[in-house]
This record gives structure tokens, C-alpha cells and sequence, in this order.
């Protein structure tokens, strides 16, 4: 399962806009692009820092996000105000991007864009009669803040670099793959001429405008008069409001639901169709790739990750991917200097949440993570054994042998995992299958998102908008806080009744429907990021200040996921659900206290939470047993009541005033540069 936490650990990323660079894949090649040819004449340096001072470095990236320009100012390292060739990144997933530097010069390329960006900075409003759609979409747009996410890998091996040169390819591919899966090859030739709109189609991976102020404004979409394309996993004459009970109360529901499994519709019947029959072009040319990379790894060090990507092609072409999770499981972070998970697992992407998304996630093994395995791995078999006697009867414990969290950092990210705003920071995975249901997956933490200097810095100031004085001493800028809520999160979806648990014959999706139970897996997983803290404590792995800097950090990031609102075009938003339950429950607890009157911490807002510590921990343990309960015995009642309570009724949680802070904010948007 995956978590959009926000990680504070340290990395090297930089926040700016867009992507694409000279050798990049093209995401699929759907995103209609302009962008100038490249050339390797170059203007020099003195000359061109004598008119590359015009712009600071937000609105330079704001309007190359407007323009989809592939350009990016990572850094102003001389703080001279001035952009400089070494300060430039060329970013990938937007098709063939010029080449903005040559040497310590930069091309013709950037000086005729440059001008571009400084014209655009004092374009008027748009005008005419599309003028609503543009200024909304125009306004999505600005509205997020892109990160960059770069890979520095000039120093590889020659092996190496092949390698990454073979997933940008399957990149590319993957990329190819989810757009057909979910509907927006069909539309890509519709969208609007204008650059936002392209952009805009770009970035969200269709029209739609997703930022919390655009995405119910009817005239916002990149596709004049649309919003979200229907998706191909289902015929497109059922998608209508409520289709989904449809299909769950179906007569073949239990065939309809699989996750690897597109529904087709033949001879006036509902039928499911595999994967490698409804996408076998698009997965055979992925397998096809996966294997020409297996053949070009020769490091006899990378046994397991040569195993992983042929049984990987594999299971593309048999749409079986047991074997490849059997593969995949083997690997980890001391038999490999690579992280590659590639195939169809989540379901967040689609209305119903019951089919799985291809993505690819493709990264470098960070290191750091061994020394804090080394320390949980002892009490693994504990945690899972706790809460197993906290839940009681039906549930047993089991025995748990599932990788503790690896620490990555990520090189390309594709298909479902490149997500327009926000990104994913932890994930657990299988989700189904043996290896999910022994506990034998592997859990990751995202290590390079979230900690460049502006988004730390945005993060506290949103903190100190909430909190106040008190709390916010436990408040920190460093790794380990956000790091562990992260890893305790993960690490939760591998524990108690999980996915492949049933009960009463059913498992959760069901007994409660796709969306709710995405939803309560996930508001399990981030109940573990609270209970667990005080076993980690007890048996001497952290300590008491690295609990409450833990604890201050979950409830900054559940007013984050509050913020976002509780649905997405009537369909839940798990994070955002459960936050809201977290922070309402939490508040009757009285482990977090509202105060209407007293000044949180930035000295200017007045209304603030704080948080006693000296309650969380009852609090705590009692919301696990509640959830973790409600999971095991299938009680959909017992879930409805706490989302009725705490998201549709809304009293508790003071989510207008919460969501207005937030919002003085823009959204993250990754963007992604590569130095092969």
C-alpha cells in the first residue's frame, strides 16, 4: 500500500518546475509539446549574466511551468539573483528537450527561452471566450510548486549507466502502458492549444485540475469541457454515477473485482479479461525491454535484481506476477545497489480502487537505511505479537518475516507513481499473493522527497500555523521525526489483518467496498505510526524526545491531508479521511487540545493545537485496537460510524480554518533531471 507522508530526511533536490532532457523518455509521448531545437553554439557567460538577473527563481520556475518549458533553476548557489548555466537542470518526462547548456555557456536554446519566460512574466490576463478556462487553469498551475528530484550518476560505470539508460526506456514504456490503462491516450489529441493547457495535461496525467482551490471549478480542465476521461479498465457506457456498487454487487462480483483484471463488456455481459489480453501489446514491448536489461546487467553482485527483472518480463507477458513477487521479495538492500519495482499495484488511480495501476519505481539504494533495519528487525515478530493480544478474538498472530523498511532514493519514477502534486514517500508492497499474505514483502521510504531547503522551510512555516509554542519545541527540521512516522507507517500495513486477510470468507474489499477500504488500511497503517512509538520506547529503540517529535510531525501532517479535502470528484480521499479521524479522535481524547483563542506559534495566527503528551499514549493504544478491530471482525458499520462522525458531519475538526492555512501554500510537484 502506499503512504503520501512527507519524509523530513536529507537529500539532494531542489524545489522548481517541469521535465525532459537530452536523452529523456517521453512519457509516453501523449503530451503534445513546443520546444525549441537544440544547438551547441553557446552565448557566453559574461554577456548572458548581464540580462539573466530579470527574474527571481520562483517566478522562473513558475512560468516555465506555464509555458511546459523542460526548464529548471535548481539552485541560485552564488545568490547573485542571477540564473547561471550551472545552476540549470534540464528536466525529462516532457518529450525531447533542448540543450540549455554547453560547457559553462548557455545555448541560444536558453537565451530565445529565457526572453519567452520574461515575456510571459507580463502577458496579460487571458482574453476572449475560452478566457475562464485559462485563467483557471492558469491558476492550477501556479498554484503548485515544483521540486526537482536529480539523479547525479556521471560517475557510474559504463554498466551502470547502460542500466539506467534501459529503465528510462522502460520508463518511457510504463508510461505508454498507464496512459491507455486509464483513459487519456484516447483524449490527448483534444486538448487545448495553449501552453497551460499542456502543461496542465502534462503534469496531472490528464485534464483534470487537482490543487484543493481548482478542482471542483467546472471551467478547469486542459480539455475544453472535460474533467476526468473515463478510465479503460471498464467500459465506458457504465461509467456513470454509482457504477461502482454495480460492479460490487454484481452476481460475478468476485471475478469483476481482481485487481489484474480490465472489465469488458460482450454480448450485452459483464465479463473480466486479463491484463495480457486487454494491454498485451503495450506489456509485451515492457517484457521485451526488462529483458535486454537483464542481459546488459553483468555484475555478479546483482544476482537477485537480474532474477527480479526476468521474472518481471515474465509476469508481463502471463499477467501471472506471483513468481515476480517471489523474485522481487529476495531482493533488498544489502544484496543490491538498486531499488526496481516495475508492474500493476496500486488501485488509488481509478473511481472504484479495485484495479491495479502499472508504475514503475526506480531508485538507489540509500544505505542509511541499515543501521535503524538493525534495530527494528529484533522486535518485528513483537509488534506484529502485540497487536495481535491488543485486537483479540477473531484475529491470531502470525508469524512476520516482512523486509523492514529500505531507504531509496529515487532515480525515475513512472506511470502511477508519478503523480501530479504530492508524491509517494512510502509504499509496501505486494498487496496481494502469497508473499503479501505471509508478510514476506518489502517496505520502502522514499529518503531524497520533501527534505530540499524550500520545502522544509514551507513545511515549518505551515507547522507554526497550526500548533503553538509549546508543541512546536518538539517540532523538528531534521530526518528522524517525519523518517520514523514513515517507516512506523509501512511497517504497519505488513502487520495485523491486512489485505489477504479474511473474514467471514471475505476479504476487506469485500466486506467494505474498494473505496473504504483503501481508506481503513490506510488509516490502520498511520494508527501504527502513533501505537508503535511507545513499543519502540519501552524496548529502549528510541527515545522519549524522538516519540513527541514523531507524534508533533503525524498531527502537522494529517492538517497537510485536511487541507485537500475529504473527497476527489466524489470519491474518498483515504489520507485525507483518515486524517480528519486522527485529529477528531485525538481531540476527544484530549492528546490534542484546540484553543480558539491562543496564538500558535507564528505569533500571527490566533487558534492553535496543542498537543498533551501525557494523554497520547492511552489515546493511542486505544485507536489501534478500534481500527485494527474494525478490520479484523469486517465491521463496516463500525467504519462508516467513524468517517460519519469525523469526516461527513465535520464538527469536530476545524477543517475550514486548517484548510485555509494550508492553502497559503502552493502544492509540491515533482519534476525530474538526470546527469548520465
Amino acid at each position: 500500500m502506499r503512504s503520501s507522508l512527507v519524509c523530513l530526511a536529507t537529500l539532494v533536490v531542489a524545489c522548481g518546475p517541469a521535465a525532459g532532457g537530452p536523452d529523456a523518455p517521453n512519457g509516453g509521448g501523449v503530451v503534445p509539446t513546443a520546444t525549441a531545437s537544440a544547438t551547441a553554439s553557446t552565448v557566453p557567460v559574461t554577456v548572458a549574466r548581464e540580462g539573466y538577473a530579470r527574474l527571481d527563481r520562483p517566478t522562473f520556475n513558475k512560468l516555465a511551468t506555464r509555458l511546459n518549458s523542460p526548464v529548471y533553476w535548481a539552485v541560485d548557489a552564488d545568490k547573485d539573483g542571477t540564473v547561471d548555466p550551472d545552476e540549470v537542470a534540464s528536466l525529462l518526462f516532457f518529450g525531447d528537450a533542448p540543450k540549455w547548456v554547453d560547457g559553462a555557456a548557455f545555448t541560444p536554446a536558453f537565451a530565445s527561452q529565457y526572453e519567452k519566460l520574461v515575456a510571459a512574466a507580463s502577458e496579460p490576463p487571458p482574453s476572449g471566450p475560452d478566457a475562464a478556462r485559462r485563467t483557471a487553469v492558469r491558476g492550477e498551475l501556479d498554484d503548485a510548486a515544483s521540486v526537482l528530484v536529480k539523479a547525479n550518476l556521471k560517475g557510474a560505470s559504463p554498466e551502470d549507466q547502460r542500466f539506467v539508460r534501459h529503465m528510462q526506456e522502460v520508463a518511457r514504456l510504463v508510461d505508454e502502458l498507464y496512459e491507455v490503462q486509464t483513459g487519456i491516450a484516447k483524449v490527448a489529441g483534444s486538448v487545448a492549444a495553449d501552453a497551460e493547457s499542456k502543461s496542465l495535461f502534462r503534469r496531472n496525467r490528464g485534464p483534470a485540475c487537482k490543487t484543493p482551490r481548482f478542482e471542483k471549478d467546472a471551467a478547469c480542465s486542459a480539455v475544453p469541457g472535460m474533467k476526468e476521461p473515463p478510465v479503460d479498465v471498464y467500459p465506458e457506457a457504465i461509467q456513470k454515477d454509482g457504477f461502482c456498487k454495480t460492479i460490487e454487487g454484481h452476481k460475478d462480483a468476485k471475478k469483476l473485482t481482481t485487481p489484474f483484471t480490465a472489465v469488458r463488456e460482450k454480448n450485452g455481459k459483464l465479463e473480466a479479461v486479463g491484463y495480457e489480453v486487454a494491454y498485451g501489446p503495450q506489456m509485451k514491448k515492457v517484457a521485451a525491454e526488462l529483458k535486454k536489461t537483464a542481459l546488459d546487467v553483468q555484475d555478479p553482485k546483482e544476482k537477485a535484481l537480474v532474477a527480479y527483472l526476468n521474472a518481471a518480463a515474465k509476469a508481463f507477458e502471463t499477467n501471472d506476477w506471483k513468481p515476480a513477487d517471489e523474485a522481487w521479495s529476495k531482493m533488498n538492500s544489502r544484496n543490491s545497489r538498486w531499488y526496481v519495482r516495475v508492474g500493476p499495484d496500486e488501485t488509488y488511480w481509478e473511481p472504484c480502487s479495485l484495479k491495479a495501476g502499472f508504475h514503475l519505481s526506480f531508485a538507489k539504494i540509500n544505505t542509511d537505511s541499515l543501521a535503524l533495519m538493525d534495530k527494528l528487525l529484533p522486535v518485528q515478530q513483537k509488534m506484529e505479537d502485540e497487536l495481535a493480544k491488543l485486537i483479540g478474538a477473531p484475529y491470531k498472530s502470525r508469524k512476520v518475516t516482512f523486509h523492514l523498511p529500505d531507504f531509496i532514493d529515487i532515480v525515475l519514477n513512472a506511470g502511477d507513481d508519478r503523480d501530479g502534486l504530492g508524491g509517494t514517500i512510502g509504499q509496501s508492497l505486494p498487496n496481494w499473493g502469497p508473499v503479501a499474505n505471509e508478510g514476506r514483502g518489502r517496505t520502502v521510504v522514499m529518503a531524497n522527497l520533501y527534505g530540499d531547503p524550500d520545502s522544509l522551510a514551507v513545511r515549518r512555516k505551515k507547522a507554526e500555523s497550526f500548533i503553538s509554542s509549546e508543541t512546536a519545541k518538539s517540532f523538528s527540521d531534521q530526518g528522524g521525526a517525519g523518517l520514523m512516522g514513515t517507516v512506523l507507517h509501512e511497517a504497519t500495513h505488513n502487520l495485523g489483518p491486512a489485505h489477504e486477510y479474511k473474514f467471514q470468507n471475505k476479504k476487506d474489499d469485500e466486506a467494505f467496498g474498494g473505496e473504504l477500504a483503501s481508506m481503513l488500511e490506510e488509516l490502520k497503517a498511520q494508527s501504527g505510526a502513533y501505537y508503535y512509538l511507545y513499543l519502540l520506547l519501552d524496548e529502549k529503540v528510541i527515545t522519549e524526545a524522538a516519540v513527541r517529535e514523531t507524534i508533533v510531525d503525524n498531527v502537522v501532517w494529517s492538517m497537510n491531508h485536511i487541507s485537500k479535502g475529504m473527497y476527489s470528484n466524489g470519491k474518498r480521499r483515504p489520507y485525507s479521511q483518515l486524517a480528519a479521524i486522527h485529529i477528531g479522535f485525538l481531540m476527544d481524547k484530549g492528546a490534542l487540545v484546540w484553543q480558539p483563542n491562543a496564538k500558535a506559534a507564528n505569533g500571527t495566527d490566533t487558534g492553535s493545537f496543542s498537543v498533551d503528551f501525557t494523554k497520547m499514549r492511552a489515546a493511542s493504544v486505544e485507536l489501534m485496537k478500534l481500527v485494527a478491530t474494525i478490520k479484523a471482525k469486517n465491521d463496516k458499520d463500525g467504519a462508516l460510524q467513524l468517517a460519519n462522525k469525523y469526516v461527513e458531519k465535520g464538527t469536530v475538526v476545524p477543517m475550514e480554518l486548517i484548510t485555509e492555512r494550508a492553502l497559503r501554500f502552493p502544492q509540491s510537484s515533482f519534476v525530474y533531471a538526470l546527469d548520465l
